[in-house]
This record gives structure tokens, sequence and C-alpha cells, in this order.
């Protein structure tokens, strides 16, 4: 085992405080949340077992929290309403707000508005202002 493997390698818990394993040598038995919900789970209110620990080459520390497979519930069923309010937020985000059109996409959120509305062509004359006098 390396010098990397070796500092992020405490199955015990007594450095971290939690059982430690390097990057890609968690025991079987263990998953993360990604893994847990693509076996179609959830980690059910039980708090973290153990976590995978790597240093990047800058001394960064890169960290995964590590669930229990046997104590991690199924993940629950979508009901009719959720789907719905599902369907209206994700309308929300593809609906332009300042011209009112729904595109096919999610609006960008650091442009606020549509691709069109943001930038609009050079050759297009003004929207015709009313003038008060």
């Amino acid at each position: 085992m390396g010098a990397a493997y070796a500092k992020c390698y405490d199955p015990n818990g007594v450095r971290f405080g939690i059982p430690t394993f390097p990057w890609r040598m968690a025991p079987d038995g263990y998953a993360t949340r990604r893994q847990l919900r693509a076996k179609g789970l959830r980690p059910g209110g039980q708090h973290v077992s153990a976590q995978v620990l790597r240093y990047t080459r800058h001394g960064y520390a890169r960290v995964a929290y590590l669930y229990r497979v046997t104590d991690a519930k199924p993940v629950r069923p979508m009901t009719s309403r959720k789907w719905g309010a599902l369907a209206l937020a994700m309308l929300a985000r593809r609906t332009c707000p300042q011209c009112q059109i729904t595109y096919s996409y999610c609006i960008p959120r650091s442009l606020g508005t549509c691709v069109l509305c943001a930038y609009p062509a050079p050759n297009t004359p003004a929207p015709a202002q009313e003038l008060t006098q």
C-alpha cells in the first residue's frame, strides 16, 4: 500500500472518527447515495457509516460518504400529485419570463431569459415605445 493509500486507510475510525478507506477500496456492504439510488434504495435516515477519501495532486481531499446497504430502505414511489408538481416546475423552468414562450430546453439561469431575449439580433428594430407628451 502506497503512502497516499496509507494516509486514507483508517478502518477503525481512530484518525477521522468514522471508518475511512482509500478511493475504490471500500468493503462490500457500503454504498454512496448514487449507488443506493441506482439499486432503487435510499439511506432511510441512517447516519454516515464510513467514508472514502482521496487526495488530489493539489493536496485537496475528496470525500464520498458511505451508507450500509443492509440498513437502506426502498425509494418512495412518486404519487400523481408529485408528478404534477414536477411537471409544473419544469414548465416554469422552460418558459421565458420576458416573452412567455415555452422552449424545449431549460432557460439558462445565468441569463434569466431565453437566448433571443437576452441577445436580440442587431438588425431588428427596437420594440415600439409609447410616447407621452
